[in-house]
């Protein structure tokens, strides 16, 4: 359990009291006393991340406010670490919303990323309730953590080498087995639209591989895009686009959170963990607009834009994830700027043809404040995808519905398996909120892990 929560039930602690807006008046007619006009006195409205100190008669501090605005969000306890004295802390009198979520919130706004400036500090703690299983919170806020700092890393420092030291990490916490094939022996092992798009640069590219869990478990397989750098390759990004592609692994970082929190619950599954890391780069070898490129399905790929290459290495991931026939695949990728232009940068789309698998999608997301919104794989849309010279375009000739028609090429690469789920994340905080600092984000895992623990947990 992280080190900012306890449990003791004797433990003397300041309490917070979460206030919405509109019901200050509420908690001075029921605070009477000194309390009650200092909150008057500060203008303490209950907005949402808002948080007032209440000093006592002697200039200590009797309690503390969080205004919660609406309760729309579940985590605004973010909002405190930062701001609070050091000292322990209760949620107190009647609280609005998820306490679990509050305590979640409340790690979340511990984060911070030192590696390169700054150093860790000490938090004031917080007392959990006995409703509230601190293990299953802090499992949250550490994969969210690593998914954070893998995606904040800039490219200098997590090339596909770095991402593969990263999972291999993880894997030895857990005993996993782990495995990489790497370069020329991509080509060997027939993966060789992972090869074409990272042959460029000068760390060479490969396939990382987790397994955990007994072999005759359900089989789940987790799939990632590890694009650790997008130039664009020769169909080269302006700057301002490039800025941001450090964060083009973030669904390699997601899925390695995620895998991370199935093993520390020790879900009864069969895990597969399988990353395509690569830099799509610039140099004489690099592919080009107009090649056809051979996949391991042995479909031919038209080259419609280099910088749409995460698709590509995906489609040869997911081959190999579809061979084993799984219960379930899960991919996630930071794959289109469509998918941000419809939905905006914090409702990811997901696209699966699983009924059952959509309801339930939906049903975790709910529960885990994880937003998520399924979107169409429409079949007329795949003629969109259509070549002259071979088997399929990787991208279409015109401007619109370019997450679904991402979608639909990476539908093409799975057969067997009948339960199989995209997810087209941002990966990233452009805007601050309580929690939530500007820079890389989790998305979707907290509702993967609440779906994959509804159908494997004890």
């Amino acid at each position: 359990m992280l080190d900012i929560f306890i449990t003791r039930k004797d433990a003397a602690a300041t309490p917070v009291w979460l206030v919405r807006s509109g019901e200050t008046e509420n908690w001075c007619e029921t605070h009477a006393g000194p309390g009650a006009a200092w909150v008057a006195t500060s203008g303490f409205k209950g907005e949402a991340g808002k948080v007032l100190l209440l000093p006592d008669g002697s200039g200590g501090l009797a309690g503390v406010l969080l205004g919660v605005g609406d309760g729309s969000d579940h985590f605004v306890a973010g909002a405190l670490p930062t701001v609070l004295p050091m000292g322990d802390y209760r949620l107190a009198g009647e609280r609005h919303g998820d306490v679990a979520k509050a305590a979640l919130g409340y790690a979340l706004g511990t984060y911070r990323f030192t590696r390169y400036s700054g150093a860790p500090r000490e938090w004031p703690r917080l007392v959990l309730p006995e409703s509230v299983n601190g293990e299953e919170v802090s499992r949250l806020a550490r994969a969210t953590f690593l998914a954070r700092d893998l995606i904040n890393t800039p490219a200098s420092d997590m090339n596909p080498a770095d991402l593969a030291a990263a999972a291999e990490k993880v894997a030895l916490a857990h005993e996993a087995s782990f495995r990489v094939v790497e370069g020329e022996a991509l080509l060997a092992e027939n993966y060789p639209m992972i090869h074409a798009v990272g042959r460029a640069a000068g760390v060479a590219p490969r396939l990382i591989e987790l397994r955990w869990g007994r072999a005759d478990a359900p089989k789940v397989t987790l799939v990632g895009k590890g694009v650790c750098f997008d130039t664009g390759g020769l169909d080269l990004k302006p700057s301002s686009a490039m800025l941001l592609m450090k964060k083009d692994m973030g669904g390699a970082a997601c899925v390695l959170a995620l895998a991370q929190m199935l093993m520390e619950a020790k879900l009864d599954i069969r895990l597969r963990l399988l990353i395509p890391a690569v830099e799509n780069s610039v140099s004489g070898n690099a592919f080009r607009p107009g090649d056809v490129l051979s996949s391991r399905k042995g479909i031919t790929v038209e080259i419609g834009n280099t910088d749409a290459e995460g698709r590509l290495v995906l489609a040869d991931a997911l081959v190999e994830a579809d061979e084993e026939n799984p219960d379930l695949i899960i991919d996630m990728a930071t794959l289109t700027g469509a998918a941000r232009t419809a939905l905006g940068p914090d409702l990811p789309p997901f696209y699966t043809d699983d009924e059952d698998l959509a309801s339930e999608i939906a049903v975790s997301s709910e529960a885990m404040s994880d937003p998520l919104w399924r979107m169409p794989l429409w079949k007329p849309y795949d003629g969109w995808l259509e070549s002259k010279i071979a088997d399929v375009n990787h991208v279409s000739d015109g401007p619109f519905a370019g997450s679904i028609t991402a979608a639909l090429f990476l539908r093409r690469f799975v057969e067997k398996t009948r339960s199989h789920v995209h997810f087209d994340i941002y990966g990233w905080a452009p805007k601050a909120k309580p929690g939530r600092p500007v820079g890389g984000e989790a998305q979707g895992i907290r509702a993967l892990y609440h779906l994959l623990q509804r159908r494997y947990g004890a």
